[in-house]
Order: C-alpha cells, then sequence, then structure tokens
C-alpha cells in the first residue's frame, strides 16, 4: 500500500473510533439520566420497578409529614387523589414544600416506601410538573367515572 494511503487510512480509522467513543459517552450519560414519572396510582398497581431510579410526584397528603427532631429525616405522604404513597427524605427540603401542595421527588421505591435523594416543590399556585398534573387529571377522571 502507498505511504500516503497508509497514511489517509490511519487517520480515517482515528476518526470513527473517535466518533463511536463519543456517541458510545453521549447514549450512556443519556441512559443514566433517564429517570421515569410514576404517579402514586402507578405505586398501588405495582408497576414501579423496585429499587431503580425514578421519578414520583404528587400533592402532599394533610397531616402527614412527620419531621425527625435528631436529623433532616423527614417522611410524609404523596396522592394523586386515588392512592397513596409513603416518602422518606433525608436533607433540607424546599421553602415551598408544605402540606396540600404538588412535589416531584427522584429517588427509588424500596420496600414499599419512595425513598427520594431529591424533592422539587412547585413555585407558585398555579404550577404544577407537568408529569404530576397530568397524574392527578387522570385520577379525577377516574373518580368522577366511578361516581356516575
Amino acid at each position: 500500500m502507498h505511504p500516503k494511503r497508509k497514511r489517509h487510512l490511519i487517520w480515517i480509522l482515528i476518526a470513527v473510533a473517535g466518533i463511536s467513543l463519543a456517541t458510545g459517552l453521549i447514549l450512556y450519560s443519556l441512559r443514566a439520566q433517564t429517570d421515569y414519572f410514576f404517579a402514586p396510582a402507578d405505586f398501588a398497581a405495582g408497576k414501579v420497578p423496585e429499587d431503580k431510579r425514578i421519578r414520583a410526584g404528587g400533592m402532599v397528603v394533610k397531616g402527614s409529614i412527620e419531621r425527625s427532631t435528631s436529623s433532616l429525616d423527614v417522611k410524609f405522604k404523596i396522592t394523586d387523589f386515588k392512592s397513596t404513597v409513603p416518602v422518606q427524605y433525608t436533607g433540607i427540603l424546599p421553602d415551598l414544600f408544605a402540606e396540600n401542595s404538588g412535589i416531584v421527588g427522584t429517588g427509588k421505591w424500596v420496600g414499599g416506601v419512595f425513598v427520594a435523594e431529591e424533592i422539587l416543590a412547585k413555585h407558585d399556585e398555579n404550577y404544577m410538573p407537568p408529569e404530576a398534573a397530568v397524574a392527578l387529571e387522570q385520577a379525577a377522571k377516574a373518580q368522577k367515572s366511578t361516581q356516575n
């Protein structure tokens, strides 16, 4: 093979390897950042994978917040007005976290409790995370259809 062709072939192989490596890293990063959303009704139906990073959301049940006096542990329940899920969180909650407010948490479903690593609260009275709004709307429709 001619030395000039050999040099071109080497550069092409290096470029292909670099592009393949970059594509692989991008796909791995996207896969690691994909968290599926589940409403409390999905937890009750058994659709939630155990010990896998997920997102869950709903309204904080009034009277369900239990704060530890010796640590930053907080336990509360969320609902979509169809089902209720216990949540456990260790850390400082957002300032807007309150009873009867919408939240979305990221964490894992472990032993019948959603163990949250991060909690996001709504930022005004009109906003609700899109996934939580859809879940609450579906639960309200299902509740109306069972009443009729």
